[in-house]
């Protein structure tokens, strides 16, 4: 009931994001059919090719998602943060099935077929055209047929770098542990790919083997076929520009508002708390007449990685994760001599300033449930090491790889578990912990879910966490570009106390508020003071 309910109240929304979510699958497929078409007959033509371009094409689809979107957004021309990386992925995802497919099609065809065109005189160009493509057709529909769907289900992680689309519901659910927001996102997708799947499928079927034969329907099929990629090549162009004609529209206001003037991209990264402080920061920076584009909840390491290549300008960050998972350093528990290192081999490696802390510190959190707190009398990290070994713990990739994370934590408490810890996203542990899937975890020290679903921290009585205290990270060219943009973020210095910042999380993830929403009434609030 409450995911119709959110469609009722949101339908058009919904509707949006469905909408940028088919346009990046029908770019992306288009854009592997015109490339994956002419290298499978060239595959055919040439038999040597056959084995490295489909070994190539297998390769591209292993890749994960998320890796591939990094090592695409450096790239000139075909990276960067948004659609462009998010289509350049897809359409590398898609080429195995078209490209295995058309090869597998025009192999297939019979070899006394084709000698027969070639004694009646027809050139190679005709041969393909108007004898192997038709005839192979129906199999290279059926690869086309996997490849939408295969994108379909792809394009949900899209919304990691900022692309839109259907996913943005999928990952905003995780985080705020909201089945509805879960479904907004999974059965329209779902949808989507069942009725792909039914559409090329009656293509296919009008292609099928057994509906073959004569001279005059292998014509007509021929000129099916070529009406029929025209017709694909033109519907992808024409989406291709509307797309393009949305984003510059998109742009031209900032992305979300604001009077014209210097452009400001702000980032953030796929966790509530982030993208709070970067709506703060775009709403502080529009209020200054500049204008903001925001590329907010990009997955991964994706933030850092577009702030150095130029994609962005502007994303919150914390000390103690610059210092051990960009910087590589070992953890140090003074916060002072934290922010001043970060400070300076930011400025010397990136050209990056990191402005003052905010005023909080969000520190890695160990958590349990509040039954078991209560029942079990913890308070203390050291408190749970006695009951551990019978415990099942669930943790993040994150906390799992860091130099700040697992292996280190369980060495200075000498903790064991029952079991290896199960690895997840860490939106997901907080749900496995309420539903006694786990029992603990590593979450973050603000987080409004800890409030919501019941649960309690423990304190980190050995001093392990090094201190986590929220900056603002910002290129030293957009620095110099707006000489607005420094006042605002000194303006921010020391304005969120770790209170403030776990009442805002939860007006997100316990009350399910709107994030713009939410930031205006603190600033509202801030103002009045």
């Amino acid at each position: 009931m409450s995911f119709l309910h959110f469609i009722a109240r949101h339908w058009r929304e919904v509707l949006a994001h469905a909408g940028e979510h088919l346009v990046l699958v029908v770019i992306a497929v288009g854009a592997a059919i015109a490339v994956g078409l002419p290298a499978g007959v060239a595959v055919v033509r040439r038999a040597w090719l056959k084995r490295p371009v489909l070994a190539l094409a297998g390769v591209l689809q292993t890749v994960p998602s998320l890796a591939l979107f990094g090592f695409l957004i450096p790239l000139p021309f075909v990276g960067g943060i948004g659609a462009r990386t998010a289509v350049v992925a897809l359409a590398l995802y898609a080429l195995l099935p078209i490209v295995r497919n058309t090869v597998t099609g025009i192999e297939g065809v019979d070899s006394n077929v084709r000698e027969a065109a070639e004694a009646m005189g027809m050139t190679r160009r005709q041969v393909l055209w108007q004898v192997e493509l038709p005839l192979a057709s129906g199999v290279i529909l059926a690869g086309v047929r996997v490849a939408a769907v295969i994108s379909i289900g792809v394009a949900t992680i899209a919304a990691a770098v900022g692309a839109g689309g259907l996913g943005a519901y999928i990952f905003r659910g995780l985080r705020q542990n909201d089945n509805a927001l879960i479904l907004a996102g999974a059965v329209p997708a779902a949808l989507m790919a069942l009725a792909a799947d039914w559409l090329i499928g009656l293509l296919e079927a009008r292609f099928d083997a057994r509906a073959r034969g004569g001279a005059r329907r292998s014509s007509e099929r021929a000129r099916f076929v070529r009406r029929l990629a025209w017709a694909m090549i033109g519907v992808a162009l024409v989406m291709g520009g509307a797309f393009a004609a949305w984003r510059i529209m998109n742009l031209s206001d900032g992305g979300g508002g604001g009077t014209p003037g210097a452009l400001i991209r702000i980032g953030s990264k796929d966790f509530t708390e982030s993208v709070i402080l970067a709506e703060i920061v775009a709403q502080e920076c529009e209020a200054a007449g500049l204008s903001v584009e925001r590329r907010f909840e990009l997955g991964g390491n994706l933030c850092h990685e577009a702030l150095i290549a130029g994609q962005i300008d502007a994303y919150p960050e914390y000390t103690g994760t610059a210092l051990t998972a960009i910087l590589k350093r070992q953890p140090i528990t003074d916060p002072r001599q934290v922010f001043e290192q970060v400070r300076r081999e930011y400025a010397e490696q990136f050209g990056v300033e990191v402005g003052a802390p905010l005023g909080f510190s969000n520190d890695f959190a160990i958590l349990v449930r509040g039954d078991d707190a209560r029942r079990l009398q913890l308070r203390i990290i050291s408190d749970a090491v006695p009951h551990a070994r019978g415990w099942r713990a669930g943790f993040g990739q994150d906390f799992m790889s860091r130099a700040d994370g697992y292996e280190g934590f369980t060495r200075a408490y000498a903790l064991s578990f029952a079991a290896a810890p199960r690895e997840m996203d860490l939106a997901l542990t907080y749900r496995a912990l309420a539903e006694g899937q786990v029992d603990i975890i590593a979450g973050n020290s603000t987080d409004g879910l800890i409030a919501a679903l019941d649960l309690v921290q423990l304190t980190d009585d050995r001093r392990y966490f090094p201190p986590y205290e929220a900056v603002i990270l910002t290129r030293r060219d957009a620095l110099e570009r707006s000489n607005a943009l420094s006042p605002i973020l000194n303006k921010l210095s020391g304005a969120l106390s770790t209170a403030e910042m776990r009442r805002l999380n939860y007006e997100v993830d316990g009350e399910k508020r709107d994030v713009a929403e939410v930031v205006r009434g603190w600033r509202s609030q801030k103002s009045g003071q």
